[in-house]
């Protein structure tokens, strides 16, 4: 990537391309991570400083956005811990088998949000999935803001979090489904 190039070679124009591509989805990882925003931009900034004192270090084994994020994910696990923050246990959240299909796929699914014309009804259901992911265990919200939001893939979700793709199976699975079950019942309540 030429950018990388660039920063290496100490171009203050490719750090500032790169704050300005990354900068949001890092924040919005860090903070569903922790608590406090203060905390998330604390580790958002750690990890840019380590990203311009160790990119001699990348080696491209894995995309950038990869790297970049896995740095993120320590930065606020160490920031965290810093702050004497301790993870409650999450439970165990069974779904019922009766809404998926023979494929595991959703037997019944949402209509999905691209499918809207209603933007304005798409914007009044942006504060109610925000609590949503808020409700979530903090590893489960990680998980789905790394997939359904920053769009990463399965592959890169390991990498980032240093989970197998089985245990990030299980957390997305758990975090979609808490998702349909609140958005199901605000649904019924909009009714």
């Amino acid at each position: 990537m030429e950018l990388l190039g660039r920063l290496r070679d100490g171009d203050e124009g490719a750090f500032v391309t790169l704050v300005d591509r990354y900068h949001q989805p890092m924040l919005r990882l860090a903070r569903s991570m922790v608590s406090s925003q203060a905390v998330a931009e604390e580790a958002v900034q750690d990890t840019w400083l380590g990203v311009v004192r160790g990119i001699e270090r990348f080696e491209g084994r894995s995309s950038f956005k990869t790297w970049l994020f896995h740095i993120l994910v320590n930065r606020v696990r160490s920031a965290a811990t810093h702050e004497q923050r301790t993870a409650a246990v999450e439970s165990l959240h069974a779904v019922d088998p009766d809404r998926f299909d023979a494929q595991g796929q959703w037997a019944d699914p949402l209509e999905h949000w691209s499918q809207s014309d209603d933007r304005l009804e798409a914007a009044a259901w942006a504060p109610i999935l925000k609590a949503a992911l808020e409700e979530l265990p903090s590893r489960q919200r990680t998980v789905v803001v790394l997939r359904d939001i920053d769009g990463l893939s399965s592959e890169e979700v390991c990498g980032v979090l240093d989970i197998s793709a089985g245990n990030q199976r299980i957390l997305l699975h758990r975090a979609r489904s808490s998702l349909r079950e609140i958005l199901d019942v605000a649904l019924r309540k909009a009714e």
